[in-house]
């Protein structure tokens, strides 16, 4: 079987799995706290060969070559920092994540956002999810302040603000491991490696009431990307057409 086919369609294949990478940080420019990925691409070995160079293995579906996707791993550079004002809005100034105690008994990480109290009481992000602390807002609270540190306070019916609770953040050493489940929201692995910290120490960030994070997406480099992969398809396409070229050619020919 011509061998074109199989590359030409393996490479195909790689290119529109980076499309749809490239596509969703596109989308995902304004999406508070989003972290782009990258597409890496690895060679495929090409067939074995005996003693008399010989090929051992035909090319075909269950034996590839060409050039397909190793990984798409998420890059974890932090995007800018905005002031909104608003007091429900934290975000971690570096590293770490939130801890959210997430649906059956799951533990999920998230870089922050808006933050609002669930229907049991709880901070929460603006999904619902509680943070892991379980932070119980006093009803009836005024104000709401976060500090740096990770301290939440309360001020209720105008009286002196008092401390409900604490917001530890979770450092990652390996975070290439965690699992991307949407929404801004990461899980962890069994080898995740997760350290709670107080927010500041052993270099983790520090909380910044008021504050978004903005995507870490450029998108002037998303649109450069994608013509670079536009243009890489095109050109498989055209190896396959090359390849039903040549074998319309063979089946013309006439003895």
């Amino acid at each position: 079987m011509n061998g074109a086919f199989y590359i030409g369609a393996i490479g195909l294949d790689a290119q529109q799995r980076a499309l749809e990478v490239l596509a969703n940080n596109v989308a995902n420019v304004n999406s508070t706290a989003f972290k782009r990925s990258t597409v890496q691409f690895a060679e495929l070995v090409s067939p074995l060969h005996n003693a008399d160079d010989v090929a051992i293995a035909q090319m075909g579906p269950d034996h590839l070559q060409g050039v397909a996707v190793a990984g798409t791993p998420v890059i974890w550079s932090q995007g800018a920092l905005q002031q909104t004002g608003h007091a429900w809005d934290v975000a971690i100034n570096g590293d770490g994540f939130f801890e959210l105690a997430g649906p059956a008994g799951r533990t999920l990480l998230w870089r922050g956002g808006t933050l609002k109290v669930n229907g049991d009481g709880y901070l929460a992000t603006s999904d619902g999810v509680p943070l892991k602390s379980l932070i119980s807002i006093p009803q009836g609270a005024s104000a709401i302040t976060i500090g740096n540190d990770g301290i939440v306070s309360a001020t209720t019916d105008g009286a002196k603000a008092e401390q409900i609770g604490q917001i530890d953040l979770i450092t990652v050493k390996t975070p290439d491991r965690l699992v991307d489940t949407g929404d801004g929201y990461f899980e962890a692995s069994n080898d995740s490696q997760l350290t709670t910290v107080k927010p500041g120490e052993e270099g983790s960030g520090f909380l910044m009431q008021g504050t978004l994070e903005s995507s870490n997406v450029q998108l002037t480099d998303e649109m450069a990307n994608v013509l670079l992969a536009q243009r890489a398809f095109g050109a498989n396409a055209q190896i396959v057409q090359a390849g039903d070229q040549l074998m319309s050619i063979v089946n013309q020919l006439r003895r």
